[in-house]
């Protein structure tokens, strides 16, 4: 089964797109993946290694809780996470 093509006609989805957002330069030229690390290393356009800032780490906890232990367990857990 062939679909014919109307010379012409708006493609459907056109009326969906919109432009791109302004794009901003970034002051690295390459990030490479140092094996011992396994982290990525940006250099500059002359090969000198950048710092492009830290991140932070999440590390989180949870805790079951059991508040009837004779017959039917209502079981319940706790959550929290440290953020820095």
């Amino acid at each position: 089964m062939s679909t014919a093509v109307e010379i012409g006609v708006r493609p459907w989805g056109a009326g969906r797109l919109a432009p791109y957002p302004t794009a901003t330069h970034r002051p690295h030229a390459s990030v490479v993946l140092d094996p011992g690390t396994q982290l990525g290393v940006y250099t500059d356009h002359v090969g000198t290694v950048i710092e492009m800032g830290k991140h932070g780490t999440s590390k989180g906890t949870e805790t079951n809780t059991v508040t009837n232990s004779d017959s039917q367990n209502d079981q319940g857990h706790d959550q929290d996470s440290q953020q820095d």
